[in-house]
């Protein structure tokens, strides 16, 4: 099977042999894609001339609407859905639920978001400002849908949510998306970008996918255009500088490597319900997606006095994890993408251990269940512990993408503050403390230098939503190496795919402009 490209509102074969996807547990080649052949500047002009005016013809609530439709299309093939995601990711329905029914959500989140946007087809951004002594004469903020295209380019890791949730904001500012995912697991992808396509609820150029390398799509952007890349630090570095985003100021949102945090308040007591909140979120973050999440906690920060307690609970219930192939439902956590990036995970643990120590590593007698280690791109759930947190290096540089992570001790809360910080930059921190005023101070500490943090106490213990767990009401980004970018955040995600101007001129005319417009709220 070849995996068709979507462009120029035609479906097109790419030449070559391609790139072969397989199933991560059986190593059986499962499609194959490929993006030879495709014209770049062709399929963004399109969905440029098509795509975008078709949109912008529509007010948000209509666009709201749109959205509405391309939901049901995705609950309707859902089982389906379920089957690539098992087969392409090895992973397990717990898993695969995670990235499926988190973009449908998604997707209606921003359908209800929308509902009180009317007609309007652009912003208003605050009230007319008076610009001297003639109060006739003042000036009014507007911001328009951007009249270029939405390139997403995404990673391995969610292949459905990836899509979905930088689409829906893009398509409901008026914007026709282009998508590039990685293409070790295109498929899903693919498969959800065809049945809406063929469902016809989108405009035809609204909605464009390309499997396989990128080729010179970059060449092609312009200033109208919006590239939002989630991936490595390198890949980004790479977009970023290219000539054509750097000459014609091409906006970039980037969401990339992140080695969050779990930070255990000073107060800790074994037989704290925060003690077991936190044990349960690392494990379950070190083990869903068999770590396979931006959002994984990497480092586990602990009160010096509460390290070998925290090590012994944490070891006890990764003791407890089978492993294996996901098609057996007893197994709860599945194997990494592929050989590439086992081998990776195999490279960096290799890295981190030369500054840590190993608490659990599956033991040399590790066997994924129903399958064959040497086939399979399995990793066991890998806890390590660091004695020297402020001399370690790798433990604050090295992001190894799969089910690990290392325990960090720390001597006060300004060091676990510092200590946290060492990962120049991170998508979201998790504090946990019976003591109000520790979370109240450790979020404003944090908040600089991590995107998102999450504060928990035993009043939220059954309650919250997760660590690793993106809700699109919040922001989603980080600082610094994790990108710099922001995503989501409820309607706050439409402003990147809007240009806005100021517009001076008399009241009269400045009201008539603002008549068409809806001013956002929070």
């Amino acid at each position: 099977m070849r995996l068709p490209n979507y462009v120029g509102g035609s479906w097109v074969e790419g030449a070559g042999p391609g790139t072969a996807l397989v199933d991560p547990v059986t190593g059986e080649e499962l499609a194959r894609a490929s993006s030879e052949g495709i014209d770049f500047a062709a399929a963004l002009a399109h969905a440029r001339t098509a795509g975008g005016p078709a949109l912008r013809t529509l007010g948000y609530a209509a666009r709201a609407e749109l959205l509405a439709k391309v939901a049901d299309v995705l609950s309707s093939n859902r089982k389906a859905y379920f089957e690539i995601a098992l087969r392409n990711s090895g992973s397990p329905e717990a898993d695969a639920a995670v990235d499926i029914d988190g973009a449908i959500f998604t997707l209606k989140y921003y359908v209800r978001a929308a509902a009180g946007l009317g007609s309007a087809r652009y912003l208003r951004d605050g009230e007319l400002a008076r610009l001297g002594k003639d109060e006739g004469f003042q000036g009014l903020h507007v911001a328009q849908p951007l009249r270029g295209v939405a390139i997403l380019i995404n990673a391995f890791n969610f292949p459905a949510w990836g899509l979905w949730e930088k689409a829906a904001p893009a398509l409901l500012s008026g914007v026709p998306v282009l998508v590039k995912p990685a293409t070790v697991t295109a498929w899903l992808t693919q498969r959800m970008v065809e049945d809406v396509v063929k469902a016809g609820v989108v405009p035809e150029g609204a909605l464009s996918i390309v499997c396989g390398g990128a080729g010179d799509l970059l060449d092609h952007v312009t200033g109208a255009d919006a590239l939002s890349f989630t991936g490595s630090a390198d890949t980004a570095l790479r977009i970023r500088s290219h000539p054509a985003v750097l000459r014609r100021s091409t906006r970039v949102n980037v969401e990339a490597d992140s080695l969050n945090v779990a930070l255990l308040g000073p107060d800790a007591r074994r037989d704290a319900q925060e003690f077991d909140l936190l044990v349960r979120e690392v494990v379950r973050e070190m083990t869903q997606k068999a770590g396979q999440k931006c959002t994984a906690i990497r480092r586990i920060l602990v009160p010096a006095a509460a390290r070998s307690a925290i090590e012994e609970a944490i070891q006890a219930r990764l003791a407890k994890t089978t492993v294996g192939n996901p098609r057996n439902k007893d197994v709860r956590m599945g194997p990494l993408v592929s050989k590439a990036q086992q081998q990776a995970a195999i490279e960096g643990t290799a890295a981190l251990r030369r500054e840590t120590k190993v608490v659990f590593d599956g033991g040399p007698e590790f066997k994924p269940i129903e399958a064959d280690a040497a086939v399979g791109a399995f990793v066991p759930p890998t806890l390590l512990a660091c004695d020297d947190a402020l001399a370690a290096r790798a433990v604050h540089d090295v992001e190894v993408f799969g089910p690990v992570a290392t325990i960090v001790p720390y001597a006060d809360p300004a060091q676990a503050f510092a200590i946290a910080r060492m990962g120049q930059g991170s998508l979201v921190a998790s504090v946990f403390s019976a003591d109000a005023g520790f979370l109240a101070e450790a979020a404003s500490e944090l908040a600089d230098s991590h995107g998102r943090i999450l504060a928990v106490n035993a009043a939220v213990g059954a309650t919250h939503t997760g660590h690793g767990n993106v809700m699109p009401m919040c922001l989603h980004g980080g600082p610094g190496r994790a990108g710099g970018g922001e995503e989501l955040g409820g309607l706050r995600a439409l402003a990147f795919y809007h240009r806005r101007a100021a517009i001076q001129g008399h009241v009269d005319v400045l009201n008539a402009i603002a008549a068409h417009a809806v001013e956002l709220k929070y």
